[in-house]
This record gives C-alpha cells, sequence and structure tokens, in this order.
C-alpha cells in the first residue's frame, strides 16, 4: 500500500530516555487513564513536521487525534523514538504539554507505531527489535509516560511479510495486555491494515490469524480506505463500505463467537480526503465524507479516521497526494466538521464521556447566575420567560419560538451556519462533589447537549425529526460553577430545545 507518510530520515540510535516523564500526566506512573469514547473520529496528526496539535486540535474542532508515528531510529534498534528521530525521545519534553492541552479541552491522543516509511525501511519496532520483552516494553514506555489506553499500529508495506516481526508484535501485545490488566490499566490495541476495495487482501488478514494465534486482543481493525491502485476509477464512499462489508466477513471467521454488532464495533476506516496518492480516479470528495458519516453511524463502527489533519483544507486544487491539502474545493477543516459528529458513547471502562466537537469553554459573562432554583438548577430552562435571558448565545443564532415547543409556550431556536455551531449556554451554581444530571428535549440535526467545567465533563448529541429527550452526567467542581449547552453543528441547519434542567 503506497502512503505519502512519513519521509524523515532515521538518525543514529541514542539512549531510551524513562518513563519517569509519567507524573506530568497524571500524577503517578501507574495512573490508568481513560478509555476513548467507543466511536471516535481521530484523524491522524502528521507529528514529524513542527506543527503544535493543541492548536490544530482546537482549531478544526478534532478533540482526539492519532499521532504519527514511533519507530526506531535504526534497524536492530529497541528504543522508540518520536519520527525516529533520538532528538525526539519517549518523555514529557516531546508533545507533553500539548497532550496535556487536548486533555484539558476533553479530548485525548492515540500514539500510532509503524507508518509506511518506518515500515519499508525496517524501522517499526517489532521489525527491527528482535526481542519480545523489549518491545513490550517499549509499548508500556509510551503508555506510561503519557498515560494513554490505546496503540495504533500502522502496518504496511515490507511490515506485513514480515512473518518474524508480524509474531514478535502479537506476543508483545499480549504481554502489554498481560501487564496491564495486573496493574489496573485499560489498554487497547488497533491495527491499521491496508485494504483491497472488498475487504483485507491475505498478508493484512494473517496479521490477525496471527495475533488470534498469540491470544493478542485486537480491539480495532482500522482499515485504509484509500490508495487501492486498482488501474481504474473509484467511488470512495461506496468502496469504503463495500471494504468494511468485506472486513465484517473476515472477522466473523476470526471471531465467531461475536455477534454482529460486536464486529462492527472493532472496524475502523481511514479516509485520505480529497485526491490521494494514486490521483484524481481516486477522490474523496467533501459529499463522500459525509456518506460515509451516516453511514458510520448506522453500522456503530469503532472509529473514523484520516490521513491527515494538516490536509483539511482547500489550498491546492488538482494535487494529489500533499501533506498539506486536500486536493479538492473545501473550507478549512470541512472534513473535521463532517466527522466530528461521529464521536459519541462511553468506553471500554464505561468512565469516557462522549466527547463535544466544539463550545466555548469561556462562556460570556451575561450567562453567569445567581444560584438556582431549588430543583430546577438552570434558569429560564423552559423559555417560558419568552426570552433568551439568562442563556447566552453565539452571533445571532438563538432565539425564543413559539412553535415547535416541548411543552409549555415557548422553546429555543438555535440555527447553526457553516461558520458557527449556534451554541447557547448559562452557567449555573452547583455543590460542590455532588453528581447532577443535565437533561433537555431536542430535536433536529445534530443537536448536542453538555457541560464544561465539571469534574469530568460530559456531553451527548442526536439526530431527530421529533422531540428526543437527551441526558449526562456530571459531578459538580470545587468552584461551584458549572456551563450548561446546547449547540447544533456547523451548516446542518436548525436545532430546538425544552426544558432543560438540572437536577
Amino acid at each position: 500500500m503506497h502512503r505519502s507518510r512519513l519521509t524523515v530520515a532515521a538518525v543514529a540510535a541514542a539512549t531510551l530516555i524513562g518513563g519517569a516523564a509519567a507524573l506530568a500526566f497524571g500524577g503517578s506512573a501507574n495512573a490508568a487513564g481513560n478509555p476513548l469514547p467507543a466511536h471516535v473520529f481521530s484523524p491522524y496528526f502528521e507529528a514529524y513536521n513542527g506543527d503544535n496539535m493543541a492548536t490544530l486540535s482546537s482549531q478544526s474542532g478534532a478533540k482526539y487525534l492519532t499521532m504519527a508515528f514511533i519507530q526506531t531510529a535504526s534497524q536492530g534498534s529497541c528504543t522508540p523514538y518520536w519520527n525516529g528521530d533520538s532528538g525526539q525521545p519517549i518523555a514529557s519534553s516531546s508533545f507533553g504539554s500539548q497532550i496535556s492541552s487536548i486533555r484539558a479541552s476533553g479530548g485525548d491522543v492515540v500514539p500510532s507505531f509503524g507508518g509506511y516509511a518506518a515500515d519499508d525501511g525496517g524501522t517499526e519496532i517489532a521489525d527491527s527489535c528482535t526481542n519480545v520483552s523489549s518491545i513490550a516494553a517499549a509499548y508500556e514506555s509510551v503508555i506510561t509516560t503519557y498515560n494513554v489506553t490505546r496503540i495504533d499500529l500502522d502496518t504496511e508495506d515490507n511490515s506485513l511479510s514480515n512473518t518474524a516481526g508480524i509474531d514478535r508484535r502479537n506476543k508483545a501485545i499480549a504481554m502489554v495486555e498481560s501487564w496491564a490488566a495486573s496493574n489496573g490499566r485499560t489498554i487497547q490495541f488497533a491495527y491499521t491494515l491496508p485494504t483491497s476495495p472488498t475487504g483485507l487482501e491475505s498478508n493484512g488478514l494473517a496479521v490477525l490469524q496471527n495475533a488470534v494465534a498469540n491470544n493478542a486482543t485486537i480491539s480495532v481493525v482500522n482499515i485504509m480506505t484509500s490508495d487501492y491502485y486498482t488501474g481504474g476509477s473509484h467511488e470512495m464512499a461506496t468502496d469504503t463500505e463495500n471494504a468494511a462489508n468485506g472486513l465484517h466477513g473476515q472477522l466473523q471467521t476470526l471471531y465467531p463467537g461475536k455477534s454482529s454488532t460486536q464486529l462492527w464495533n472493532m472496524i475502523g476506516v481511514t479516509e485520505m480526503p480529497g485526491i490521494d496518492d494514486y490521483g484524481a480516479a481516486e477522490t474523496f470528495t467533501t459529499a463522500d465524507a459525509t456518506t460515509v458519516q451516516n453511514w458510520a453511524v448506522s453500522k456503530g463502527i469503532a472509529e473514523i479516521s484520516f490521513w491527515a489533519l494538516q490536509r483539511d483544507n482547500g489550498g491546492c486544487p488538482g494535487t494529489g497526494g500533499s501533506d498539506s491539502c486536500s486536493g479538492v474545493s473545501q473550507s478549512t477543516w470541512q472534513f473535521s466538521h463532517t466527522f466530528e459528529p461521529f464521536t459519541s458513547g462511553s468506553g471500554g471502562g464505561g468512565s469516557t464521556p462522549s466527547a463535544s466537537p466544539s463550545h466555548s469553554a469561556s462562556p460570556s459573562p451575561s450567562a453567569s447566575t445567581t444560584p438556582p432554583p431549588s430543583g430546577s438548577g438552570v434558569v429560564n430552562g423552559g423559555f417560558e420567560t419568552g426570552s433568551l435571558s439568562p442563556w447566552a448565545c453565539s452571533g445571532s443564532t438563538g432565539s425564543v419560538v413559539a412553535s415547535p415547543v416541548h411543552s409549555g409556550t415557548h422553546a429555543l431556536k438555535a440555527a447553526a451556519s457553516n461558520s458557527d455551531d449556534a451554541q447557547c449556554s448559562q452557567t449555573i451554581s452547583v455543590t460542590p462533589g455532588k453528581a447532577y444530571t443535565l437533561s433537555a428535549y431536542v430535536q433536529g440535526s445534530y443537536a448536542f447537549l453538555g457541560t464544561t467545567g465539571a469534574v469530568a465533563d460530559n456531553s451527548t448529541w442526536t439526530s431527530s425529526t421529533g422531540w428526543t429527550k437527551e441526558s449526562v452526567a456530571f459531578t459538580a467542581p470545587s468552584s461551584g460553577k458549572v456551563t450548561v449547552w446546547v449547540h447544533g453543528w456547523y451548516g446542518t441547519g436548525t436545532i430546538y430545545a425544552d426544558d432543560i434542567t438540572v437536577a
């Protein structure tokens, strides 16, 4: 599989800097991180080009990022570095503050081992290192240093024919999973593999067969639904669905004890927005993105990703395979905005909230209120005053209407545009440490409900033509202040909300 990925040259080997940096990510080297949402949009971030991923995450609204890539500096080494660069060790000095910023905004990261350049050049950790325990130690160092709960293994090119490396990798996965269970950690491994338009080819399937043989639990099988190189044209959304259907059948054979729903919950897809490495015959359009988003929600797959976040702009019309632009006409972050509503559901441990794609962390001062009345928790949650106050809405997107309403005589109307998600928020007083439930009745396409400032912020979303009750639980922080909000999504039209309560 040809992919326009990491081209940085490997540098001389150096001594691994230890995992003491874990203290920067949760206070203890044994502190367990939070599982990812059950359904997550996690585009690849090109960690080798100097961009600040926290900045791009904030700008794009993509809260969860897959970091590309970790590899050794030279063949035969067992020491992992970011991008094979000994100046970027697995330590808090490498991306630590950026990861902390992303987490503070309600997101997280997935470190990725491998990538085309490493797989082609023999610096993928399991191809390079011949000691299974050392490979496992490399995975564990990433887990403890950055306190992550998922590792991505981008396995392609020569790594698909290195049977010894495949076996070592899967044995190391099983070893790490045993270590994690003994230490109270949640860890998932995801394989990212090339695919044909009808499912995995035999070499990719062999990777999973070896994982089963080695008792290595693979939580996500993420197929690269691009760069088919068949010599013909492709309708990329259709081929994504066909490839995933083929994978579903292959997983059914590998895991006969799993239900169809459980198998869909294992599947991920990675697109290449715009013109991929092959050329114009393989163009993933903005319309394809909407089709894939809707299909992915209907199937309940585990992950949508794309290569890569830095390509999500229309800066180079007609150019294929660029690392910095899509090659098609689009607004900046258009693909991200399409896929962000996919993130939903609790993680494997049930403790990870569903993350909202975008909302203001600093509400307008006009949204602050006095302590809430007993039983309601919010002021004017039914909009029965006929005005927005004390709700604060972005721009001029919010208004109070007489129809449709869930109860009473008024409801909130929030009209999202291509540049505004129509957020309306209110800051309320709550009792520190107390558990609450935020609820609202909403309708419309991509109606979001959630909190900012809680001990662990939570959110949910739905698309419905009728009134649907949505609820999220949260714990009040020591400050005694939490912002509750509702919003729509960019370019998807108007939503309505009514009877918003916190109790």
